[in-house]
């Protein structure tokens, strides 16, 4: 989780760096685009009242275009150096239209970041700088055109930075509940599978304590029997010794699993119900299927291949499997019907449970299994891969190429144990 963490955080910080870089590059030209238009449109004959670009014109000009560098970084002292620098070309004598684009645009970077007052002064400098290049060349020009220009440009200006800054404002905040939703998506799907990993934990703790009384019965009796019935001693003790080493690796699997978390009902506080009911397993399946019948959903069962004896803890395994995955098809298939198949094989034992859902992979009947997320904490796909992974196996979901829903369960082959009808 904190590994997650501080790749996001320097992802983070490498989206700003570039973002940053990004934005040095487009204000480097526009300065340099401004300067050089500006230098362009002074060597034009001016209109008549104002002189033609000189050195000193094209110095202002060149200043003019580059305070637009620093924009981002101090947007209020870029506009008044840019409209201080526009004043003084203007009185000068020069054609004030070679020089009025960087002031506009130095406005719409504050309206864009500024607070309102602030943009509104803003506005007003520009609207008195225009007024005052208008009343220097008054007697060649129309000043109601002046003044029409004058409010005209500096407001439309101000309300496109505004609305601007308005949208970037809420791009901002949208992307900061993004990323806390993404978070609190990712904690819960850790507090999800910690829970889950407990969960299959006391499972496997009450196959063990099974088996520990079974050895503890065994041994009992093999040391009663043992100076009458060798025969029944030695069967005692061969008994002893199946059993502890099941339980042993039982036990190595519940030690790799375990992680801090709480089990049993939402609110933490272990379901007095089911605490001491015994781990389900294959014996069980019929009543499970009888249930899911009883709930409107046709079920059939198929066994190929030759039974073997599964360890207590895989066939607790294969009973949960599938029995999340009917209940995947009750909550979100429709109506429709469902087949179990548990196929024993040389090297594996596999299940299946398909179905053919009329709710099926899309649309509304898409439930969240079936989107390859967690329906609530302790179900779900999350649950079903972490016991798969306790023995070695896997487990995948997914559409059916001619439609409904398969959930598939890969286990090694149990490798101790004789086999034995279950």
């Amino acid at each position: 989780m904190h590994a997650g963490f501080g790749l996001r955080e320097a992802l983070a910080g490498s989206h700003r760096s570039w973002f940053r870089y990004r934005s040095l590059a487009v204000d480097s030209g526009l300065a340099l685009g401004y300067a050089g238009a500006g230098l362009l449109l002074g060597r034009e004959r001016p209109p008549v009242g104002w002189q033609p670009l000189d050195e000193l014109g094209a110095v202002l000009t060149v200043l003019v275009g580059l305070a637009l560098l620093a924009r981002r970084i101090a947007p209020v002292a870029v506009f008044a150096t840019s409209d201080a620098l526009w004043i003084v070309f203007i009185t000068c004598g020069y054609w004030p239209v070679v020089n009025s684009m960087p002031p506009l645009l130095g406005l719409y970077t504050v309206a864009a970041t500024r607070s309102l007052r602030t943009s509104v002064g803003c506005a007003a400098v520009v609207a008195g700088t225009w007024v005052y290049a208008g009343l220097g060349n008054a007697e060649n020009g129309s000043m109601p055109t002046v003044l029409a220009q004058a409010v005209l440009f500096p407001a439309v200006v101000f309300v496109v930075g505004r609305g601007s800054g308005r949208l970037a404002e809420r791009n901002r905040q949208f992307a900061e509940l993004t990323f806390q939703l993404r978070k609190e998506q990712e904690e819960n799907a850790r507090r999800a599978l910690t829970e889950e990993r407990v969960r299959i934990a006391r499972e496997l703790h009450d196959v063990v304590a099974h088996h520990m009384s079974v050895i503890s019965l065994q041994a009992g009796m093999a040391s009663y029997v043992f100076p009458t019935d060798p025969a029944a001693s030695r069967q005692a003790l061969d008994t002893i010794a199946d059993t502890s080493r099941e339980a042993l690796e039982e036990m190595r699997r519940m030690l790799d699993l375990l992680r801090v978390g709480r089990e049993g009902r939402p609110d933490g506080r272990a379901d007095p119900e089911n605490a001491y009911a015994p781990a389900p397993g294959l014996e069980l399946l019929d009543r499970l299927l009888d249930r899911v019948r009883g709930a409107g959903i046709p079920v059939t069962m198929e066994v190929v291949g030759t039974p073997a004896r599964l360890p207590q803890g895989m066939a607790l395994c294969v009973y949960r499997v599938i029995q999340e995955a009917l209940t995947n098809v009750l909550k979100h298939a429709g109506q429709t019907s469902a087949a179990v198949t548990l196929r024993y094989e040389s090297r594996a034992v596999v299940v299946t449970v398909a179905d053919e859902g009329s709710g099926g992979s899309s649309g509304e009947g898409s439930g969240a299994f079936r989107s390859n997320t967690v329906i609530a904490p302790g179900h779900g796909l999350i649950g079903m891969r972490e016991r798969a992974k306790v023995y070695g196996g896997s487990v995948t979901a997914g559409p059916r190429a001619l439609g409904g829903f398969e959930v598939r369960l890969v286990l090694p082959a149990p490798t101790t144990g004789a086999p034995r009808p279950v």
